[in-house]
């Protein structure tokens, strides 16, 4: 007989994040788990013992419909990092005893990297003290930086968001003769596959970004001031999207220019932010011209009215598969996706450990750059095209999307 099972959601939400918890909580029902519960704010709440029941919050067809189109976390998120076992054993000993009160044999944990750190930690502990419970990872970051798997779900409608609003911006940019630059800033810290997305806006009836700046390669500000120098002799409007992590020669953060302190995550993590308006600035006194810095922030992680379609049926796809691995045995696992094909796009999904993918990023590889590495090569668009096709219309009432609250 199956037992319970038990998801959480963690780290920073995306678009389609919610379609993956859909994906768990109606495959979870269907194989005929007695029991599936939710963790309020991760593992986090999990150690404070906020669990729901979700059969009681999800009711209905309906309701599944509802919170596929739900952005944000519907569960909750936390930012917890479990320690080494070997040196601070109470927290594990707590979630366990929470899990054996609660019958609970599949433990599912929709996020990223870090996420994936703890589902390792958890199955390592699990088998260290020969208990039952099965632990899975469900990918989830619109960074798409986890390794071993083709594309993370989030990404694709991040990256739709992303190349509209450009699109959108410089359509705005071009009404007027006067020079002006415009500085979009993107999220990536280490990795600038959000950025990249960007390049996805050129098409028939729009030029693109005119330069691409990325953290995987360093940024040079006379380099940087030469292009734009180029590009002026070509254009008055000038767009420029920059991953809010790239740095100079030095490793320095170019946000970290405007003199401010930057506070760290529990990870480590810099808290990141100011680029655009830290070059804007710059370029705005260099050049004299109109300069203005753009930044995106939060608005690219929660546009579920601009869903890709691949992207929110490819996050339910990879709920659903969890489920699945969790029930024919696997632990210690994170669900992944296998390109089977470019076109017509195809995808298979499999598992790797996740100890593969914990605390590892991955790049943009440096080949699907231009040769001076201020734009993206065919490689990307022939990568990134198929993930932002089809959208998903929200159920609006009102003149607005409707949503599903857990209340």
């Amino acid at each position: 007989m199956l037992g319970n099972i038990i998801v959480g959601q963690s780290g920073g939400p995306t678009a389609v994040i919610n379609s993956s918890l859909a994906g768990v909580f109606k495959t979870a029902k269907d194989s005929g788990c007695p029991v599936i519960y939710g963790m309020r704010n991760g593992i986090e709440g999990l150690l404070r013992e906020r669990v729901v029941d979700l059969s009681e919050k999800i009711k209905s067809g309906l309701d599944i419909e509802l919170l596929k189109r739900t952005p944000s976390s519907f569960l909750g998120t936390c930012r917890y990092k479990m320690p080494d076992y070997t040196k601070d054993e109470e927290p594990y000993k707590k979630v366990f005893s929470i899990l054996k009160k609660m019958d609970i044999k599949y433990f599912l944990y929709i996020g990223g990297n870090d996420s994936m750190d703890t589902i390792d930690k958890l199955s390592k502990y699990s088998d260290a003290t020969n208990s039952d419970v099965r632990f899975i990872g469900i990918p989830k970051t619109i960074d798409n930086d986890l390794a071993m798997t083709d594309h993370t779900p989030g990404y694709g409608s991040a990256a739709k968001y992303i190349a509209a609003t450009v699109k959108e911006i410089i359509c705005d940019a071009r009404i007027y003769e006067l020079e002006s630059v415009n500085i979009v800033e993107i999220m990536g810290r280490d990795a600038g596959w959000l950025t990249c997305a960007s390049a996805l806006s050129r098409s028939e009836d729009c030029d693109g970004p005119d330069l691409i700046c990325l953290p995987e390669t360093v940024f040079d500000y006379n380099s940087f001031m030469n292009k734009i120098h180029e590009i002026r002799k070509e254009k008055t409007a000038i767009t420029i999207a920059v991953s809010e992590g790239i740095k100079t020669a030095d490793g320095k953060y170019v946000c970290e220019e405007n003199g401010r302190s930057m506070s760290e995550d529990v990870f480590g993590h810099k808290m990141l932010g100011g680029t655009a308006l830290y070059l804007s600035d710059f370029i705005g006194r260099e050049l004299g011209i109109k300069s203005r810095g753009i930044v995106f922030s939060t608005l690219q992680r929660c546009a579920s009215h601009l869903v890709s379609r691949c992207d929110i049926t490819e996050a339910y796809i990879a709920g659903a598969a969890g489920v699945h691995l969790a029930i024919n045995g696997e632990t210690g696992k994170m669900v992944t996706f296998d390109r089977v094909c470019d076109n017509p796009y195809q995808i298979k999904t499999g598992c790797c450990p996740a100890s593969a993918v914990a605390n590892i990023e991955k790049k943009v590889p440096l080949d699907w750059l231009t040769n001076d590495n201020y734009y993206v090569s065919e490689k990307f668009f022939d990568y990134a095209r198929p993930l932002i096709i089809g959208e998903l219309t929200p159920f609006m009432v009102d003149g607005l999307p409707r949503h599903l609250f857990i209340g």
